[in-house]
C-alpha cells in the first residue's frame, strides 16, 4: 500500500536565491490577502460566494493591472497553489473543522508550494523555477522517490526549509503481544500502565532566563528600526530552539511506544479548552499533549498498530482499576487515595488512570463498554 509522506530538510540559499525566494513569498502573501479580501467583500456586500475558478480569474486580472505587474516576476505555480490552499481552508471552515481563514503577515512564517512543473529533481538535487542553481540542501536521509510537490518555507528565525512530498510504500511492523495505556500529565509527561514514568522536561523553563532577556531587549528597541528587527529574530531563535527540543523529544518517545506496543490507548483531551486556565495554560502549552497524541495516531497507522482514544469524561483517575469503585470527587492535589470499595490503600492516581485507560481502550476495541 502506498501513501504520501513529507520529508523536511533545511537548506541554505545563495544571495540570489534568497532574493528570489523573498519575492516569491511576498507575491504569495499578496495574492492570498487580495483574494481573501475579494472573497470576504463579495460575500458581505453582495452575498456572492467566490469559488476556486472565480478566484483564479481574479488573479488573472491582478496580473494585468500595472500596479500589480510584479506578480509576473516570480513563478506562477506558487500563486496558483496559494489559491488551492485557500480553497481548502474555506472547505474546512464551512465544515466547521477550522475557523475563518486569516490574512497573512510578513512577520510570520512564509511559505510557497511548487508543483512538479515548477521544479526539477535530478541526481538528488532540487532546482526551483527561475533559479539558476540547485538548492544547497542538507540531506539527512535520502528521498524514497521523486517528490510530486515541494514546499519552501522560512520561519521567523530566518531559517529556510524544504518539504518534499513523496509516494512511499507502507511497511507494517511485526505483531507484538503488548498493550499499553497512557495517562498524560504535567508533573510527568505521561505514565503508562506498565509503571513507566517519563518526566516532563519543561523545555520553556530551561530557556526562560535567556528568553526573558531577549524579550526585554526587544521591548526597548524603537518600533520600525533595524535593531528591533534584529532583536525580533533573536527572540524567534529562542522560541525555535525550544520548539525543536520539544518536537525532537516527542518524536523519540512516540516512536519507542509505537515500536514496542501493538495496542496503544490514550485519553482524549480538549487542550484548547484546558489552556484557558490561566494558572496552568503555560505549562499545558509547553508539555505538548496535542502533538504527542497526533504523532501516536499517525505513526500507529503507518506501523499497523491500533490506537484508540477513550472519551474525555471517562473517570480514569477517580475509578479504582481493581474493583471499579468511582469516587464522587478527586482534587488535583491528591496524588494517592484509598479505595472504599475493595480496601486497596495508597492507589497512585496516575498509574491507576493509565490502567483504567487501557481497560477502557481494549473494551472499545472489543465492542463492549465498561
Amino acid at each position: 500500500m502506498q501513501t504520501e509522506r513529507a520529508y523536511k530538510y533545511r537548506f541554505y540559499p545563495t544571495p540570489e536565491q534568497e532574493i528570489l525566494l523573498a519575492r516569491t513569498f511576498g507575491c504569495v502573501r499578496f495574492v492570498w490577502n487580495a483574494v481573501l479580501r475579494h472573497r470576504t467583500d463579495a460575500f458581505y456586500e453582495r452575498k456572492e460566494k467566490v469559488g476556486y475558478n472565480d478566484a483564479s480569474a481574479f488573479l488573472t486580472q491582478l496580473k494585468k493591472q500595472p500596479d500589480t505587474a510584479f506578480l509576473a516576476e516570480v513563478s506562477s505555480v506558487p500563486l496558483q497553489q496559494c489559491l488551492r490552499h485557500q480553497q481548502t481552508a474555506f472547505k474546512h471552515f464551512f465544515a466547521k473543522r477550522a475557523r475563518y481563514p486569516r490574512f497573512k503577515s510578513k512577520k510570520q512564517r512564509q511559505s510557497a508550494t511548487f508543483a512538479s512543473s515548477a521544479f526539477v529533481y535530478r541526481n538528488g538535487q532540487v532546482t526551483l523555477a527561475k533559479c539558476k542553481e540547485p538548492l544547497n540542501i542538507r540531506w539527512s536521509r535520502e528521498l524514497p522517490s521523486a517528490p510530486s510537490t515541494v514546499t519552501v518555507s522560512r520561519d521567523r528565525a530566518g531559517r529556510y526549509f524544504i518539504s518534499c512530498l513523496c509516494q512511499v510504500d507502507t511497511l507494517s511492523l511485526g505483531v507484538v503481544p503488548k498493550m499499553v495505556g497512557i495517562d498524560l500529565g504535567l508533573k510527568d509527561l505521561f505514565v503508562t500502565s506498565d509503571e513507566r514514568r517519563v518526566n516532563n522536561p519543561r523545555h520553556t523553563a530551561r530557556h526562560a532566563r535567556k528568553l526573558a532577556r531577549a524579550q526585554r531587549q526587544l521591548s526597548r528597541k524603537k518600533k520600525g528600526s533595524n535593531n528591533r528587527a534584529k532583536a525580533r529574530r533573536i527572540v524567534a531563535r529562542r522560541h525555535a530552539k525550544i520548539a525543536d527540543a520539544r518536537l525532537d523529544h516527542l518524536h523519540k518517545l512516540t516512536r519507542q511506544i509505537v515500536n514496542e506496543n501493538q495496542v496503544i490507548c490514550a485519553e482524549s483531551l480538549a487542550v484548547k479548552n484546558m489552556v484557558k486556565n490561566r494558572s496552568l495554560s503555560k505549562a499545558i502549552s509547553d508539555v505538548g499533549w496535542g502533538e504527542l497524541v497526533r504523532q501516536l495516531e499517525y505513526k500507529s497507522a503507518w506501523a499497523g498498530r491500533q490506537f484508540v482514544q477513550i472519551g474525555r469524561w471517562y473517570p480514569s483517575s477517580k475509578r479504582c482499576h481493581g474493583c471499579g469503585f468511582v469516587l464522587e470527587s478527586l482534587s488535583l492535589d491528591v496524588r494517592t487515595w484509598d479505595c472504599p470499595g475493595c480496601g486497596t490503600q495508597g492507589i497512585d492516581r496516575d498509574l491507576n488512570a493509565a490502567r483504567n485507560i487501557l481497560q477502557a481502550g481494549t473494551a472499545l476495541l472489543a465492542g463492549t463498554e465498561r
